[in-house]
Formats: structure tokens, sequence, C-alpha cells
């Protein structure tokens, strides 16, 4: 997730009929493209036994002292053009592979499935699922939620089954994710706190058997997968859910769980018929005008 571990703070945890709270990592916010302390020093030749090699190819910091800012600058401007290295590098092998594959990809997308994934960075769904791109309509936020609220991704779901006509929604978390953690740590995450009650909110709904899980890690295991089986639910109480199916027979809801350990996915078996069944008794939205 975007998150990492801090300072000790306390959670909830299982006690008996009440939660109460106990030691943990509280997560951090992110530290996106985060510049190391250490001074900047291009280089072209290996680095030496006393130098340490940066993510960006061919810097490497020597001390301790701050960097300058030129070598900032010249940090920056690396790790930018290298992504443009990396597409020209992709766009050639593509041409190369198959001269007809931006011809193509121009042509428009027919994806099959729409992937609701979590923003973590070392998530790539079209890569751990052996995707190509055009196969896969694709939005990811903190914590892979689905608010009803949140008018960027009910757009999404709506132009995903109603324009792109997919027959598959994956709803995919991941194990260790850092907006679960930080859901349930009592600390005020300014901006992030409207987000990540709909988290705590997947607690509330299942507080009796979290608060039955002894192992904390297991708790928040089991509360990832909880919160997958929830984002579910809430793209069954949709309108161009229930009217597409009713229609065509698609699309099928999915929850998975991706795990950083082996990298494989896990698939949480969720019974979409029978949820849309129990969500249509209440929410039933089926009919059109």
């Amino acid at each position: 997730m975007l998150f990492r571990p801090a300072t000790r703070v306390r959670v909830f945890s299982a006690a008996g009929p009440r939660r109460r709270y106990m030691s943990t990592r509280a997560p951090s916010l992110p530290a996106t493209a985060a510049i190391p302390k250490a001074r900047f020093v291009a280089s072209s030749s290996p680095p030496s036994t006393h130098a340490t090699t940066s993510r960006c190819c061919g810097i490497m910091s020597h001390d301790d002292s701050p960097p300058s800012s030129d070598e900032v600058s010249k940090y920056l401007r690396q790790s930018h053009d290298r992504l443009f290295e990396n597409n020209r590098a992709w766009a050639a092998n593509k041409a190369t592979t198959d001269p007809a594959y931006f011809t193509k990809l121009a042509a428009g997308q027919a994806p099959e499935y729409l992937w609701i994934g979590c923003s973590d960075s070392r998530i790539p769904a079209e890569q751990i699922t052996g995707l190509e791109p055009g196969e896969a309509f694709i939005h990811r936020n903190i914590a892979n939620l689905v608010c009803n609220t949140d008018l960027n991704v009910m757009s999404v779901i709506n132009y995903a089954v109603r324009h792109l006509g997919v027959k598959h929604i994956i709803v995919c978390g991941h194990y260790g994710c850092g907006g679960v953690k930080a859901a349930m740590t009592p600390k005020d995450l300014g901006l992030l706190n409207p987000w990540l009650r709909n988290i705590r909110d997947v607690y509330r709904l299942h507080e009796t058997e979290l608060d039955a899980i002894a192992d904390e890690d297991a708790r928040y295991n089991r509360l990832v997968e909880l919160n997958v089986v929830e984002q579910c639910r809430n793209i069954v109480k949709t309108a161009a859910i229930q009217q597409s199916y009713a229609k065509n027979r698609y699309p099928i809801v999915h929850g998975w769980v991706f795990g950083f350990h082996d990298g494989l996915l896990k698939d949480l078996k969720i019974d979409f018929q029978e949820m849309l069944r129990k969500v249509q008794k209440i929410y039933n939205l089926a009919d059109e005008e």
C-alpha cells in the first residue's frame, strides 16, 4: 500500500466481548520518490565498495552530506528521462515482435475485465495476470474501495459495464495493505480520515469475527479479505451491474487477494448469484425505466 510502519501506537485487538487496544506499528504517510539525504554522484563506472547505488540508474551516494541543488536536479532529470528510454525500447520491441500491434491498439478497446485494485505500486494488474494492453480496464485507489459517493469509481463501473461490456469485475486487495492497517489505528490522518472510515465500517460489520482472532497479523489479513468482499457487495448494489446481469447474464463480480510473499492471487470464491439475490431484497435496481 501507500503507507509504511513508523511510530508505535495502539490499535484494536481481541479481548473478550469488547475490543481493547494493543501495541503495534502505525503506518506513516507515503514517501513517494523520496530522495536520499546522501550526496548524488552521476557515474558511468561501476560503484566502489563504499558507494551505494540509488534507484535511479547511474547515480550513487558516496557520503552523508546533503545533496546540492544541481545534484538533486540531475537526479530528477535522469529518473524522468529513464521512463522515456524505457518507453522507446518497449515500443520498438512491440513493433518488431508484431508489426501490426499499434494498428490494432489504435482501433479501440474491448476489455474482458474491469480491475479495481489498490494503488500500491507493487501490484501491476496486467503483469501479475499476464494480460496485454486493451484486455483489462483498470481503476485503482487506496485500499481498493468502492464507495457510492466516489464519482470516480462509479463512473468507471458504469462506463465499463454499459459501454465496454466487460464480462468480469475483479476487486483485488492485498495482504499487508497499509490502508487497512491505517484504518485500524486511533490516529488523525487528516484528509484520509473520511476515506479510511469505509474500512472501519467493514470492521464494525464483522466485529465479532475479527475480535475472535487473537493473532494480530491473521486479524489484519482477514480484514483485508472482508474489505474485498464488502467492496464486491457495493458493486453488486449498483444499477449498472443489476441491469446488465438481468439482460446479459454478465458481468460476474469476483474478489481476489494478492500475496507479496509468493506473488499468487487468492480467489475468495464469492458466490455472486447468492450475493446478488440477497442484495436485491433491499437494493433492487434491476428494472430499467
